[in-house]
């Protein structure tokens, strides 16, 4: 009983149950930068795409969460310190209760003071209790993403290329079915890989795998964005390409009736898909971890490629029964500390998830790219690690390793990288040759920009002088490193990322009429018109189509060109591959884009 006569009833669950040292311990602890709760809660925003400041002190009140883009302020509130149900629980202070009622009680009247200033200010004010956070995080992320939506755009259509392009908002939604098993959320990319392989194989029995969480998360996606009750409506065909309608209004669709199936791992930019599609095959499966390849992907096939292809929870989405399985696999060297060179040696690196998915899906043939250099890493240990694991753990017939010149199959670039490919023994074959060259007659001229280009491909002097320097450094040495100019009728070297990528292929370009700089650099723009290649340009040495899609910056592009495979090889050497397998069997798997 306190000094007023009323008593401090004790509740089956009590509020303040701690000693003085205890508690006196955890109110010390509020001086850290953020409690659980607003670490949880801010991961929550972070993973839906929401970028925010924390505890803004140029905001009244200091709210946890800002997005000062569209004046959002967002408190998470604990149970105990912001009197949630205060009316009934404050009697469950079994001790010192003049100081927590005056305390928690003049805590709920500064919220209240909090919200009507920041409202006077024109906030929007979201305050969630500690339990709403934890139990039901779809609930408070989507009041703030159906806000912000409301505030940010006029209409209510769903465009995944717009979500996934990094607008100003990245549109992001949390709804029953993004859950995970383990109860995380789905980041944002996964979900709209999910919904774009459902939609692309609606109509196969590769819709399989992905059917049950697409179809939950599509109904999640039109509850959000078009705040409407569905029942079964999204399950219709013509709602479900209504809401996705730019999934299929890209360059290059999937084949309505193909020839065969494949997958496209460590997929870049999709330089494998390309040429698969061009010999009448259906990708039903694609993962690729950047995210910007990820949108120039997405920009042109229609689809967002899965990403870590090394999780459990990207693999389980690979569908059974397709045809051939193509990567670009990254070279790394393996353990050789065990007693047998084998299977259980690559664990640990790309090449061991690739014959993992191998063993698992035993497809009819598979085709790996990688660089020439492969050949001879780690003094060789490595290739006859591979060799050992596809021909001898995993039971394929693999013709030895040919080195492949692009330049030799219709592209102007002198460009080696090592093919490897296998087929399953029940697939009788026992030759394999790879393919002849088809042209070897194209010349930079054939694929250099029509038009003059934009003066900032154009080197600065000072550059200019910088790069000279360097190449004489080097000669003087007796080393060839360093700048390259590619006359019109020579063929570039080939085009790589990083280091002296873009200087070794260098043109002389005089088209230019216009020198005034558009970037900051050192000098003046040179009058000889040494320019670098334009971001087209390595696309076409790639065997690129002129209406692929180059929606990202220049220096992302580069980057994607310089790491995709050469079109015009791969579909080479895959035409010979797809010859050998039998297709006899094979279903029609047609598309439904109505």
């Amino acid at each position: 009983m306190n000094k007023d006569g009323m008593l401090c009833l004790k509740h089956k669950i009590p509020m303040d149950h701690l000693t003085k040292e205890q508690r006196h311990k955890n109110m010390a602890a509020n001086k850290s930068k953020g409690t659980k709760l607003e670490i949880l809660f801010g991961k929550m925003l972070w993973n839906a795409g929401i970028r925010y400041r924390k505890n803004d002190k140029s905001v009244f009140g200091k709210p946890d969460f800002v997005i000062k883009s569209v004046k959002i302020a967002i408190f998470c509130d604990g149970e105990f310190w912001h009197g949630r149900n205060w009316d009934v629980r404050k009697y469950d202070h079994k001790s010192n209760c003049d100081f927590w009622y005056s305390k928690i009680e003049r805590n709920i009247e500064r919220d209240k003071e909090v919200n009507a200033e920041l409202r006077r200010q024109g906030w929007q004010v979201f305050r969630f209790w500690e339990t709403e956070i934890t139990k039901q995080p779809d609930v408070c992320l989507n009041m703030i993403l159906n806000y912000m939506n409301k505030k940010t755009t006029a209409d209510n259509k769903i465009s995944i290329t717009r979500m996934c392009g990094g607008g100003k908002y990245s549109i992001q939604m949390y709804g029953p079915h993004s859950l995970r098993e383990d109860g995380t959320v789905m980041s944002f990319d996964e979900q709209m890989s999910i919904v774009s392989h459902y939609l692309h194989n609606k109509d196969s029995e590769f819709a399989k795998r992905y059917e049950e969480k697409a179809e939950g998360l599509i109904e999640d996606i039109y509850n959000i964005h078009q705040e409407k009750s569905v029942d079964k409506l999204v399950a219709e065909p013509y709602v479900q390409y209504s809401l996705f309608a730019d999934l299929f209004s890209v360059p290059f669709l999937p084949i309505e009736n193909p020839k065969f199936t494949f997958i496209d791992l460590f997929a870049g930019i999709g330089g494998f898909r390309m040429a698969m599609q061009n010999l009448g095959g259906k990708c039903v499966f694609s993962s690729e971890w950047d995210s910007q390849a990820q949108k120039t992907y997405l920009l042109n096939y229609g689809e967002v490629p899965f990403g870590d292809i090394t999780k459990e929870s990207t693999k389980s989405f690979i569908p059974d029964n397709f045809d051939v399985l193509c990567a670009g696999f990254p070279c790394q060297a393996f353990s050789l500390a065990g007693k047998r060179l084998g299977f259980e040696e690559t664990r640990g690196t790309l090449f061991f998830d690739v014959a993992e998915i191998l063993r698992r899906k035993r497809p009819k043939a598979f085709f790996l790219e990688n660089v020439k250099g492969l050949l001879i890493h780690d003094k060789g240990k490595t290739i006859r690690t591979i060799l050992k694991v596809l021909r001898e753990d995993l039971d394929y017939f693999v013709p030895d390793p040919q080195i492949v010149n692009a330049m030799n199959f219709g592209v102007p670039q002198h460009r080696e990288r090592v093919y490897i490919v296998g087929f399953r023994k029940d697939q009788n074959v026992t030759d394999f040759t790879y393919p002849e060259p088809t042209d070897t007659t194209k010349r930079f001229a054939d694929i250099k920009e029509e038009k003059a280009v934009s003066v900032k491909y154009y080197l600065s002097t000072q550059y200019l002088k910088t790069l000279i320097a360097h190449k004489e450094r080097h000669a003087a040495k007796g080393n060839g490193f360093g700048y390259e100019i590619i006359p019109d009728d020579g063929v570039a070297n080939a085009i790589v990322v990083g280091g002296m990528g873009r200087e070794r292929n260098l043109v002389i370009d005089d088209r230019i009429e216009d020198f005034t700089p558009v970037t900051n650099i050192k000098g003046e723009v040179n009058r000889e018109g040494i320019r670098r290649m334009t971001p087209r340009e390595w696309a076409r040495l790639q065997g690129f189509p002129d209406d692929f899609i180059i929606g990202v910056a220049d220096a992302s592009a580069y980057k994607q060109f310089g790491n995709s495979v050469a079109v015009p090889a791969i579909q080479a050497t895959a035409q010979e591959i797809i010859k050998r397998i039998d297709l006899s069997k094979n279903k029609g798997y047609g598309i439904n884009r109505k």
